[in-house]
């Protein structure tokens, strides 16, 4: 299987402070690869230095093409789309108006329609009409991910979408995370909890001290207690 993305020797500083030391993975067409790793080891890192919010040095090549040093609009329109850990949605808006607002090209009609949504999200549907401010935590984090896809994208890099949300609803996002990758959307899923990225993932990283410390299968990372024991267990 062709790599969509590829991440070679990428490093990462805060100010003085060095945060990624070599961070290299790739995420496949069609996949659903999880980054784990406890809270401060640079997983959100990772995904904003490769969406060029954070400044990068190394590789970060998408479909091919070397986007490092590239704008984050101009990386989201090669089609890499990003799902924030903060829920950027738009409160005094309505769901639709949300929805509208992620279409990358108005006019342009991309794999996904806002029908598309409602049939992934019924619960959306339900709601199409209600400021975003007034949904729940869980509702906000579908809208979040639903508008990123009105904008088109071949890989979406999703960051804690599970963070704060009951187990009913973790489900539910583990679910549609899934539908999408059955539409051909590649998923780069930054998570803390084992048992979803165990579930969907095709591949898992775990990242420790701004490194990958093992890469490889949900069975393989099962039956490596002491990777678990060293790098994710709290």
């Amino acid at each position: 299987m062709s790599a969509m993305l590829e991440v070679a020797d990428l490093h990462a500083y805060y100010g003085k402070s060095h945060i990624l030391h070599g961070v290299t993975f790739a995420v496949g067409e069609g996949e659903i690869v999880s980054l784990l790793g406890r809270n401060g080891v640079g997983r959100s890192t990772t995904i904003k230095t490769i969406m060029g919010q954070v400044r990068p040095h190394g590789s970060v090549r998408f479909r091919g093409r070397e986007i490092a040093g590239l704008e984050p609009h101009e990386i989201a329109h090669l089609g890499l789309g990003y799902v924030p850990e903060e829920r950027a949605i738009f409160p005094g808006l309505t769901v639709r108006q949300n929805l509208i607002l992620g279409e990358k090209r108005a006019g342009r009609s991309g794999r996904w329609t806002m029908e598309d949504m409602f049939e992934l999200f019924p619960r959306l549907a339900e709601r199409v009409d209600t400021p975003g401010g007034v949904l729940s935590g869980g509702e906000q984090q579908m809208l979040t991910i639903c508008r990123t896809l009105m904008g088109d994208p071949d890989l979406i890099m999703v960051d804690e979408p599970t963070e704060g949300l009951s187990p009913q609803m973790v489900e539910r996002v583990g679910g549609l995370l899934r539908r999408i990758a059955e539409r051909g959307v590649a998923i780069l899923l930054v998570e803390q909890k084992l048992t979803i990225a165990l579930e969907i993932s095709k591949r898992l990283y775990v990242m420790g001290h701004g490194r990958i410390v093992f890469e490889g299968t949900p069975a393989g990372l099962r039956a490596n207690a002491g990777v678990r024991k060293e790098w994710l267990e709290v």
